[in-house]
């Protein structure tokens, strides 16, 4: 059975785990210091925020399945959607190993499938670490152009922008 998943980003953490715990009437399933999750049956939904966002709000929505058979059948949906698909495959973010791949809804909202696999110690890799690379100041626009071929199309459009607005500083 496929799960809603929500990722929002927050500025406080501890203000706002606070807040969706007294909401959803559950504790987080996974607390890290710039993480957390709600894995809830009702409804539904993986419930993830963290403080990794470039500002507050929605960051990405999307569809976990709980087996590569239901994972097949999400990704002929989005090819059958159209659009760019970032097919990232095999990679470990937000302390999970996952297969997943990425498209931009008309409205221009990053969409996640992605097939759970096991846990991480760490939250950076794949397009994780691509985003905390280009985010970095200092670091070649090269590297980040390479990088930026993992990210969602949402955010590979923003790293164009903040790649031309740093060259112009």
């Amino acid at each position: 059975m496929k799960r809603m998943h929500v990722h929002v980003s927050v500025e406080d953490i501890t203000n706002s785990i606070g807040f969706y715990s007294a909401l959803f009437a559950a504790p987080p399933a996974v607390v890290k210091p710039d993480y957390a999750k709600w894995m809830l049956d009702d409804p539904r939904v993986n419930f993830a925020i963290s403080t990794r966002g470039r500002q507050p709000g929605l960051d990405h929505l999307g569809i976990q399945v709980e087996s590569q058979d239901e994972l097949q059948e999400v990704y002929a949906r989005l090819r059958e959607a159209g659009g760019d698909i970032i097919e990232q495959g095999q990679t470990a973010c937000c302390y999970a190993k996952s297969e997943k791949s990425w498209i931009d809804d008309p409205a221009g909202i990053s969409w996640e499938t992605f097939f759970t696999t096991g846990k991480t110690r760490t939250t950076a890799t794949g397009a994780a670490s691509a985003v905390r690379g280009w985010r970095m100041k200092g670091r070649a626009v090269s590297l980040r152009s390479r990088r930026r071929e993992l990210l969602p199309p949402a955010a590979r459009r923003r790293a164009l922008k903040d790649d031309r607005s740093e060259l112009i500083r």
